[in-house]
């Protein structure tokens, strides 16, 4: 890699390596992540020299050498972090027999004095969400070569109890009831596996409701709609290896109203509930479920575009995806690191599964063979000095913490009920019930109590003083149930696997953004990109800073909510050691801080030598600290990482070696994110995240990612969903599109018919192919240019194109190279490539030349 102190690009990150000399980027071997280019990296000598490297575009790596990017889930959600990070607005103080209510005219941490033992060591599984609902751990979706299998059977002898018996001594009565008892385990099962996905039991979903499923809501129509949806969601969840069809639903002799059947299904199929994913019996197969073949310009190669293209590939659609990075995965960004005889994977976006039941990803892991590491709960604690929190100490402000936050859900309520429309942040709120009950005023209990809200601000990727009281938390009824977990080799591996054969350009930083009745232009590093619809999946911190220009300009209701949401900041540390001196027994262990400004600063550490291959250790930095840290020396924040380390372990005899590597994240300063993921700032609410999921322009414009998902913000499945919702949205859109009458539609504005003058081009070099106008021998006659993005000979391909004289076209077969000969063409030709729907009439005049002088030829 070569430094390069002038230009700054994608995530900037610093690496430290003990040798004087910047180190070149390898390429990751099997199962390792490679090091991704687009990361802005530096070097730091024992001389203390600075400098980053340029993402300079590239065309697209191959699969072992893509990386992934910024925290999505590992942020918005730490499994393991604490279970008091949080509390749900809808959870009752007394549901919790160990946290019992807090009254008025008493002190809020008396009822944590009388029990004087100590407790075990602490456990700290966030329970932010605490929703009361149907969440049977058996239903944890694994990979299949996973220690604990998923199947049906182990939910039904789980979950109901072992029926089996001696059927000889069974009366007739009983072998009826038994068969009755049957279908109703079975029906059981299908609900909890439904409800597992986020689908209520017994109603429909607004989602199902706006797809038109029933045409009556409630009544009989609804109810077997609904035993049909959950039996499809159930019989495809205890095999996602395989499609599901409407003959084999038909065939298991449950249902008899095939309408039913197929609107279900078709509803499943469409919105990505089932038959998606990578396995081999599922990415071969094809929807076809729009009769033309629009084209459609995916914004962004995240998690979320990724999705969405591979989608709307398999409905028949026609992708390009366009991507400012020269990698694909966005904030999820997986780095190899390695030194000294050892190699480790670093994820420096997001890093955690946040629960697998019912979660896609959980889906894709099994599919893939995908090993999953479930984070373990344990998570000590350590003062500035390095020694042990006292375990009475702490859990008694763990509780008092909880209470804090119970307090301020009751607050809210009122503050609804009778001021209406007041919101205050999150942080006032919590400051102000401490000082009316005087708690954690103590030195080691004000660490302590700030320790956890720096966990709060960790989970929501903003200061608490920016979180809004009234709405924080409004996501939580909806949190995926079940184990949190990482990915060993890390969160890339589903990155590679989702861009593996997609139509992407890299290097292609968006510009502008056109569209209208007639469709789609996006311009990007001078090219201009027709389309029928476009999907923007760009980050919520690039929509705030307007890199983007849309026009016409998008709608006021939209910019309200872009300004609403919150997009806040978390940045880590990842360090790569010759051993793991910490040990293996735990995930996680936290460290105190003495200023309430910087307690977010190095407050948890994660522990990957489990997962990444390697003796790896991440610190993360939270909060205000998190802002604070893009402005230091890596060399002065990576001397504090240290210190702290070994402060921790030295009075223990261990030996804190120096690292071999060290990479620190700089989220804030990346020009394809300028920050790490949403969260709902004062004056927000979870309708913003439905406001900016609204598509613009008649259908022309969608917009994806996490920062577009109410249920789901700030979590990698989040952004995988939201792919999903808006290529259905999109297909929606191409069906209603489709009924306009044919006669109106230009001779040939399809592009299977241009497809037919292609076969025989006059000229044909790399993916471009051209057609002279054989009825003029002028070399400024003009040509028809077709550009083929693609595998050639294989799905999915998209074709642009653009009218050049003939001499043009000359000059243009002599360039080496399709990169160049596109260069050439925008810098040197001035031709801008179009879709087929923006072919101006001349342009039809020439075609109509073209193919009358082919008729003419094959007649004569």
């Amino acid at each position: 890699m070569d430094p390069t102190p002038t230009t700054v690009a994608t995530n900037t990150a610093t690496t430290i390596t003990p040798s004087a000399a910047a180190l070149p980027e390898p390429h990751s071997p099997t199962p390792s992540p490679p090091i991704s280019a687009s990361s802005t990296t530096a070097t730091v000598s024992s001389t203390v020299s600075s400098t980053t490297s340029s993402d300079t575009p590239s065309p697209p790596p191959p699969p072992d050498a893509v990386a992934a990017s910024t925290p999505l889930s590992s942020s918005a959600t730490p499994s393991n972090s604490i279970s008091s990070s949080s509390t749900s607005s809808a959870t009752s103080p007394t549901s919790d027999p160990t946290n019992p209510p807090l009254h008025d005219n008493q002190d809020i941490d008396n009822d944590d004095q009388s029990n004087p033992q100590s407790p075990p060591p602490k456990r700290r599984r966030r329970r932010k969400k605490r929703f009361l609902g149907i969440n049977p751990s058996s239903m944890v979706l694994r990979p299949k070569n996973d220690v604990v299998g998923f199947s049906v059977e182990t939910l039904i002898d789980d979950e109901f109890g072992d029926f089996e018996g001696d059927e000889t001594h069974l009366s007739k009565h009983r072998r009826r009831r038994r068969r009755r008892t049957d279908q109703s385990k079975d029906h059981d099962v299908e609900t909890l596996i439904a409800y597992s996905v986020g689908f209520p039991p017994f109603s429909l979903t607004e989602e199902e409701i706006e797809a038109g499923v029933v045409e009556t809501i409630g009544g009989a129509e609804q109810r077997s709609y609904i035993a049909v949806r959950n039996h499809v969601l159930s019989r495809w969840r205890s095999n996602v290896e395989e499609w599901v069809s409407v003959e084999s639903v038909m065939e298991s002799g449950k249902f008899e109203d095939r309408v039913v059947v197929e609107r279900a299904y078709r509803f499943l199929t469409e919105h990505g509930y089932v038959n998606f994913g990578l396995a081999e019996g599922i990415k071969g197969r094809e929807m076809r479920a729009v009769e033309g073949r629009d084209n459609v310009v995916v914004i962004g190669a995240g998690l979320a575009g990724l999705v969405a293209a591979r989608q709307l590939v398999s409905m028949g659609f026609r992708v390009l995806v366009l991507e400012g990075r020269n990698r694909p995965g966005g904030r999820v960004k997986t780095r190899k690191m390695e030194g000294g005889g050892v190699v480790a994977a670093a994820d420096l976006g997001a890093s955690v599964l946040t629960g697998i039941n019912g979660n896609p990803l959980g889906v894709m892991a099994r599919q893939l063979g995908f090993p999953l590491h479930k984070v373990r709960d344990i998570c000590p604690l350590y003062l500035p000095d390095g020694k042990a929190v006292d375990s009475v100490v702490d859990s008694r402000v763990e509780a008092t913490f909880n209470k804090l936050l119970d307090r301020v859900c009751k607050l809210r309520q009122v503050m609804v009920d009778e001021v209406k429309c007041v919101d205050v942040s999150l942080g006032r709120s919590l400051e102000a019930f401490r000082n009316v009950f005087g708690v954690a005023e103590d030195s080691q209990e004000r660490m302590l109590l700030d320790w956890h809200l720096a966990n709060l601000e960790y989970a929501n990727a903003g200061l608490l003083s920016n979180l809004s009281m009234a709405f924080w938390d409004q996501d939580d009824p909806y949190e995926m149930g079940g184990d949190h977990c990482f990915i060993p080799g890390g969160n890339e591996r589903f990155v590679r696997a989702l861009a593996e054969d997609l139509p992407i350009l890299y290097g292609r930083v968006v510009e502008c953004v056109r569209y209208g009745a007639d469709g789609v232009s996006v311009y990007a590093g001078g090219q201009e990109f027709r389309a029928d619809m476009a999907l923007c999946t760009v980050p919520l911190g690039v929509l705030k800073r307007g890199t983007i220009e849309f026009e016409p300009e998008l709608p006021q209701k939209k910019r309200d909510a872009i300004d609403r949401l919150g997009f806040g900041l978390l940045n880590k540390v990842a360090m790569l050691f010759p051993f793991d001196f910490w040990g293996g027994e735990i995930d996680t262990f936290g460290h105190l801080s003495r200023d309430p400004a910087m307690r977010g600063e190095f407050f948890l550490f994660y522990s990957y030598s489990s997962v990444s291959g390697g003796p790896l250790l991440v610190a993360l930095v939270a909060g205000e600290a998190a802002i604070k840290f893009e402005k230091l020396s890596p060399v002065d924040s990576v001397e504090k990482v240290l210190d702290i380390l070994r402060g921790i372990f030295n009075p223990k005899g261990i030996d804190v070696p120096d690292p071999i590597q060290v990479v620190c994240t700089r989220w804030g300063q990346d020009q394809f994110a300028y920050g790490s993921y949403s969260h709902v700032a004062i004056g927000a609410s979870g309708d913003d995240y439905d406001i900016l999921a609204e598509s613009v322009g008649d259908g022309r414009v969608f917009f994806a990612g996490e920062a577009t998902s109410k249920l789901y913000p700030a979590t990698m499945h989040g952004a995988f969903m939201s792919g999903m919702r808006e290529a259905a949205k999109m297909l929606k859109a191409a069906r209603r599109r489709s009924q306009i009458p044919a006669e109106i539609k230009p001779e040939m504005e399809r592009d299977e018919d241009l497809s037919k003058l292609f076969m025989k081009p006059d000229m044909e070099f790399g993916n471009f192919s051209v057609l002279h106008d054989s009825q003029s021998n002028d070399q400024e006659s003009k040509s028809l240019l077709r550009v083929r993005f693609g595998k050639e000979d294989e799905e999915p391909s998209m074709h642009l194109y653009g009218i050049l004289p003939a001499s043009q076209v000359s000059e243009l077969s002599k360039i080496d190279g399709d990169a160049n000969r596109l260069r050439a063409l925008n810098q040197r030709f001035g031709v801008r490539l179009v879709g087929i729907g923006g072919l101006s009439p001349d342009d039809y005049a020439l075609l109509a030349s073209i193919r009358t002088a082919r008729a003419v030829h094959q007649n004569s």
